[in-house]
C-alpha cells in the first residue's frame, strides 16, 4: 500500500522518471459553487491530470434523505475508474486546492474499493505550483480499464448502526469533522437543522493542517488523534461531518499517522438530520 501522502518534488521526480504508469486526478470543488472546480481544471491543470467532479464522479443519487453527498453505486463507481483507466499497475495521485478536503473523498472512494495505490498530494495544486510541477490545459486520453472492486464494507457503517449504537462508547465512538460552531449547531448554512449527532466529538477536519495548507507531521497528528479518542478502541471509532466528504479527511490525517482503518458514516449530519425522529444534540 502506498503511504498516504506524496510531497510534490517527490512526484515530480516520479513522473520525470517514466517508469510507472502515473495517474493525476484533479479534485478542485466548491461547494457553493459546483461548476467552479472544473472551470479552474480547464484554466490550467497539473500536466496530464483528469478531473473528478465530487457530485457527478464522487457522489451518487440524493433522495432527500440520504444525504448531500451520498456514495455513489459499486457498480456506479467502478465504471467511472474504468473511464479513467486505472489498471492494477497504476499509481494513483488526487489534488485539490483546499487542503486535500475533496481529494481525501477521491483517496477513501478508492480504497474502499479495493485500490490501494492511491495518494494524495501534499498541499495539493498550490504545492505544485510553488514545486514548478508541469501545467497544462489538454484533458489526456486513457484507454479503458478492466477494473474490479474488491469493497471493504468493514469499513462503512449505516445510520441504523449509528442510531442503535448512541452513547454506547465501547462500541462506537463518532468523530465529527464539521468547524466547531456547525457542531454547536451555530452558523449552520449547508443543513436545515443546526447541531450534532448526541455523544460525538468534535475534530475540525483543517486541525490536521499546518499553516501552509500542507499536513501536519505524523507523529502530531497521532498525538492529536490519541489525546481525543484517549482509551477508546479503533474498532469503535466512526467518523462523519455534514455529508460524508471532509470526515474522509480525518480518516487519511489518521492514516497518515499511521493509526488502523477505522469507519465512516457516509450519510453524516444531512443524512441523520432529515428524519425529525432522530435526536440531535447542540
Amino acid at each position: 500500500m502506498s503511504a498516504p501522502l506524496i510531497a510534490a518534488p517527490e512526484l515530480i521526480a516520479a513522473l520525470a522518471r517514466q517508469d510507472q504508469d502515473w495517474l493525476l486526478i484533479d479534485c478542485r470543488f466548491n461547494l457553493g459553487n459546483p461548476a467552479a472546480g472544473e472551470l479552474a481544471y480547464a484554466l490550467a491543470h497539473a500536466a496530464g491530470a483528469l478531473y473528478a467532479h465530487l457530485d457527478r464522479d464522487l457522489s451518487g443519487a440524493k433522495t432527500g434523505r440520504n444525504g448531500r453527498h451520498p456514495l455513489p453505486t459499486t457498480e456506479t463507481f467502478v465504471q467511472t475508474v474504468r473511464t479513467w483507466g486505472i489498471t492494477p499497475g497504476t499509481r494513483v495521485v488526487a489534488y485539490d486546492d483546499a487542503g486535500g478536503m475533496f481529494a481525501a473523498r477521491l483517496w477513501w472512494l478508492l480504497r474502499f474499493h479495493g485500490f490501494d495505490q492511491i495518494q494524495v498530494l501534499d498541499g495539493g495544486w498550490q504545492a505544485w505550483l510553488a514545486a514548478q510541477g508541469p501545467v497544462d490545459t489538454a484533458s489526456p486520453a486513457r484507454q479503458p480499464s478492466a477494473f474490479k472492486a474488491q469493497t471493504r464494507q468493514d469499513w462503512l457503517t449505516d445510520v441504523e448502526h449509528v442510531l442503535a449504537h448512541l452513547n454506547q462508547p465501547g462500541q462506537q465512538a463518532l468523530i465529527d469533522a464539521r468547524a466547531a460552531d456547525r457542531f454547536r449547531g451555530e452558523n449552520e448554512t449547508m443543513d436545515a437543522v443546526g447541531g450534532h449527532i448526541p455523544g460525538a466529538r468534535n475534530r475540525f477536519f483543517q486541525l490536521n493542517l499546518q499553516a501552509n495548507g500542507q499536513f501536519k507531521p505524523a507523529d502530531q497528528l497521532r498525538d492529536e488523534f490519541q489525546a481525543l479518542l484517549g482509551q477508546t478502541p479503533m474498532t469503535a471509532v466512526v467518523h462523519q461531518c455534514g455529508s460524508g466528504v471532509t470526515a474522509c479527511h480525518n480518516l487519511l490525517a489518521m492514516a497518515h499517522a499511521g493509526l488502523p482503518a477505522t469507519r465512516l458514516y457516509a450519510g453524516s449530519w444531512s443524512e441523520w438530520c432529515s428524519d425529525a425522529s432522530r435526536p440531535v444534540e447542540r
